[in-house]
């Protein structure tokens, strides 16, 4: 995948962006320092959805060279999507598409498998394990557990699937409703999970408040399988490890 905005990595190795270069690549005019602040106004939180840097840039100055240090953030993917969302811009469109790619490839099974390895191979080196024994599920699951990353329900259907567990979205959907796990129930918290699965933790919902053009104010829901839901929807369905849901 040609990288159209350089991506990077916070310290559990998850896909991050740079707030400035994502500033510069969506043409905004506004000042960083200005324009960040009113992003964050959306409703996006410090430590869960970005954090803050400081970088030291170096200018000349005349014949001089001086250091400036510069306030830069490290956002997830998914604020940097709903940043260019918020842009209405054919860039924004074009940045934000990028970035769902860049999600998609993240949490495919195979990369998902591949981090799982990685986790292995270094438990392994301390606790001198034989990695042949370990079943890919149980590496699925060490994966997860250690995670803090949240996926959507149809990406969920994909590692289902690559598990054995015949589904896609729309049947995936329907399968968490019979279960109850989400709500089917019409009316406005139609397919929001039921009480249930918050409690046990299966779920977030990832709020985004959104201007209209007419100035009004709306909010967009978005059910999130937590790294917890993700062991546990796997054991249910695929079954071949198992993991208490307290």
């Amino acid at each position: 995948m040609n990288e159209l905005i350089k991506i990077t990595t916070n310290e559990v190795g998850e896909p991050t962006v740079l707030g400035r270069e994502l500033h510069e690549f969506l043409g905004v005019k506004t000042l960083y320092k200005d324009w960040f602040p009113r992003m964050v106004e959306y409703g996006f939180t410090e430590g869960k959805d970005f954090n803050p840097l400081k970088n030291e840039q170096v200018r000349f100055e005349g014949n001089r060279e001086v250091a400036r240090e510069l306030t830069d953030h490290l956002l997830t993917i998914d604020m940097a999507k709903e940043i260019c969302m918020i842009q209405r811009t054919e860039v924004g469109k074009q940045a934000r598409q990028y970035f769902i790619r860049v999600e998609k490839d993240y949490n495919s099974p195979e990369k998902i498998m591949a981090r799982a390895l990685r986790i292995a191979e270094k438990e392994l080196s301390t606790l001198k394990l034989d990695v042949e024994r370990m079943k890919p599920k149980e590496i699925f699951a060490d994966s997860v557990a250690s995670s803090q990353s949240t996926i959507l329900i149809g990406e969920l259907a994909k590692i289902l699937k690559a598990n054995g567990y015949e589904t896609g979205q729309k049947r995936l959907f329907e399968t968490f409703r019979q279960d109850g796990f989400l709500i089917k129930r019409n009316g406005s918290d139609y397919n929001m999970p039921t009480q249930k699965a918050m409690e046990l933790g299966l779920f977030e919902i990832k709020e985004t408040v959104i201007t209209n053009p007419d100035g009004s104010i709306r909010v967009s829901k978005t059910t999130k399988v937590t790294g917890k839901g993700q062991i546990y929807f796997v054991s249910r369905y695929c079954g071949g490890f198992k993991e208490e849901i307290a």
